[in-house]
């Protein structure tokens, strides 16, 4: 007999949806997955609030999910909030709106803040599951709006992770204001991303990593781009190997384009238009440090996420 459970993960950037069935064997079958992007992290680093428009547009996202988890009779939920919700002031008016959506599904259900430490194991959880032993040890790298977790690990667990205060869109916000930007805003963006990541490289010893896998928005859209996807498609972006000469190719052409150009692009989601430059940045300094202390050449994108260990962990 199977039980039907959702996880909600709350980012910055996006809200999205996982409802899946958990085996006997506890391994989770796909029912529905949903993101939309929601943009309730906007302007957070700057004011250290959360926006009230932005609240009631992910309110309005998730009172959607809470519809749907109850027509498919979702009986246990878990819902995370991460990086955004970590540093508002007024973060309890977003949890008392998220409490009442839930409460429609379990009395008393609410939303987590969670750790940037637990957010990395989750992330490293739900990344891992479909990837041979042998690959690892591997380092995933959840590349968020607000934040990015780096994570050590094999298929026995974790080993070390930290989440770095960098993200697509607080890079964006902070650094890159010209469409398209201009060299300086993007050696600024660099130098920003590769300050913030020394704090996590400090920390995980990524030189014991053979293998690299990057899990969320910026790395699936990527890799779609990459592949030259006419539309968003993510069976083929589930488990692309990119080397890194293709990764930087793509990344330094999307930091050239402006917004009008990024957003014909055929794969691309239109809320990750005006963030993918930041997240390209990010991606850049990653594969550049990655090969240098690890020797890696490789990217594997990963569908499977934090969502995915969300749901493992109530499974």
């Amino acid at each position: 007999m199977s039980d039907r459970v959702a996880a909600v993960d709350c980012g910055t950037n996006s809200i999205r949806l996982l409802i899946a069935d958990v085996g006997a064997d506890k391994q989770l079958s796909d029912v529905h997955r949903e993101m939309r992007i929601v943009r309730l992290g906007q302007g957070v680093d700057a004011t250290g609030e959360l926006n009230s428009e932005a609240i009631e547009r992910t309110r309005i996202a998730l009172h959607d999910y809470v519809d749907r988890m109850l027509d498919a009779g979702v009986t246990r939920v878990r819902m995370v909030a991460t990086s955004a919700t970590r540093d508002a002031r007024n973060r309890d008016d977003f949890f008392t709106a998220a409490a009442a959506e839930l409460g429609r599904v379990v009395p008393g259900a609410q939303a987590e803040v969670i750790t940037g430490d637990e957010e990395a194991r989750l992330s490293f959880s739900g990344a891992v599951g479909e990837l041979s032993s042998a690959e690892g040890p591997f380092v995933v790298v959840d590349l968020g709006g607000g934040s990015t977790e780096v994570v050590l690990g094999n298929s026995h667990g974790v080993e070390a992770a930290y989440s770095a205060d960098i993200g697509c869109v607080r890079i964006t916000e902070r650094c890159l204001h010209g469409n398209p930007p201009t060299p300086e805003e993007v050696v600024s963006a660099r130098f920003f991303a590769a300050q913030r990541l020394a704090q996590a490289f400090g920390v995980v010893p990524v030189e014991r990593a053979h293998t690299w896998v990057g899990v969320a928005g910026t790395m699936t859209t990527i890799a779609a781009v990459a592949l030259n996807l006419p539309e968003y498609d993510s069976e083929r972006v589930h488990l692309t190997r990119l080397s890194l000469e293709e990764l930087r190719a793509v990344c330094h052409r999307l930091v050239k384009m402006d917004h009008d150009e990024r957003a014909a692009l055929g794969p691309m989601h239109p809320g990750r238009v005006d963030v993918i430059g930041g997240g390209a940045v990010i991606s850049e300094v990653l594969a550049d440090e990655l090969a240098r202390r690890a020797g890696i050449g490789e990217l594997i994108v990963s569908e499977h996420d934090i969502l995915d260990g969300i749901a493992m962990s109530i499974a």
